[in-house]
């Protein structure tokens, strides 16, 4: 598609270094209106869900900052999403720092305003309970698919006694609620030692598929892509990636690392893979920089925040051809 002179453009690197200027994702305009986009950028600045280390609430401005080694073309696809869509950066969620229910709430109302504007959201988190009002926000009259990259299910039922909200339950939570369907499901990577032999059983047994990290290095990438698009169908699917299904050694900067996981070459090519499904929004959770005094993880936040922004613009575009 040619360059639409309407559309949002990245400010490019040879115009201003990329050190300087502003900080927003890919380099974009920040704007306030969501009609004026196809796909939000957003910023969810929020770990109060986190039962364990902290930080995630520091990963929007990180990747923000590590954003800017991202140009205007995906080298392997040669998709352009700046010339497919209205992109821009909407801000941050006005978040409450200490009272989980309160930005619950905050958080649906500000993506219930995106999609009413017709835009659809995508993320850098957070704690992975970010997602559930996410999920609460842009839910049409019937359950979505989902497609979780993660180490963990995150279908735990209550920590610390009877408390429901923390980043390992929000997806139990969705499905309570009738958000998702889990047998439209799929959960890869999951690893990691349990605390009882039965914390799989309530996912297993409400339909969810899920791929433990050592049936995706059985199957590899492409068969992994492939049971995802017999999981899901065409129904409406929203993508989260928690950066913990990364190994450790990718990925060193969030809240609960797993050793054992696959690699950033591994999940650019399951992303990539995506491309055809009917994606309806997609977010990138759990970067913790202050446990990664390198960069890397938010680095690849925003490496893997660009790659679900190309199959996003992709399943935008065709919806509207």
């Amino acid at each position: 598609m040619a360059h639409d002179a309407a559309f949002f453009r990245p400010l490019g690197g040879s115009e201003v270094p990329r050190f300087a200027g502003r900080s927003t994702f890919m380099r974009l305009p920040q704007i306030e209106d969501p009609s004026e986009v196809d796909i939000a950028l957003v910023g969810l600045p929020w770990d109060s869900g986190s039962t364990n280390r902290v930080g995630q609430r520091h990963g929007p401005r990180e990747i923000r900052n590590n954003s800017t080694m991202m140009r205007l073309v995906h080298q392997a696809s040669r998709i352009a999403p700046y010339d497919l869509c209205r992109i821009a950066d909407l801000g941050d969620v006005p978040v409450n720092p200490i009272d989980i229910r309160d930005t619950l709430e905050r958080t649906r109302k500000f993506y219930r305003q995106i999609h009413h504007a017709g835009a659809i959201p995508l993320t850098a988190g957070g704690d992975h309970l970010g997602t559930l009002p996410i999920l609460r926000a842009i839910a049409r009259d019937e359950p979505m698919a989902l497609v979780q990259f993660d180490s963990h299910s995150d279908t735990n039922d209550t920590y610390f006694g009877d408390n429901p909200y923390t980043h390992g339950t929000p997806f139990r939570r969705a499905i309570e609620e009738g958000i998702l369907d889990p047998k439209r499901m799929v959960q890869i990577g999951i690893r990691g030692s349990l605390y009882e032999a039965s914390d799989l059983d309530w996912a297993r047994e409400q339909g969810i598929r899920i791929i433990e990290i050592e049936e995706y290095f059985d199957l590899g990438p492409a068969r992994v892509n492939a049971e995802i698009a017999r999981v899901v169908g065409d129904v409406p699917t929203y993508v989260t990636f928690d950066v913990d299904a990364l190994d450790p050694v990718y990925a060193p900067g969030t809240g609960t690392p797993e050793v054992g996981g696959f690699s950033t070459r591994e999940a650019q090519q399951m992303i990539r893979g995506l491309r055809g499904l009917n994606l309806v929004g997609a977010d990138v959770m759990e970067v913790s920089p202050p446990f990664d005094s390198s960069g890397i993880t938010a680095l690849t936040g925003a490496t893997l925040m660009f790659e679900l922004l190309c199959v996003l613009a992709d399943a935008v575009s065709r919806r509207d051809t």
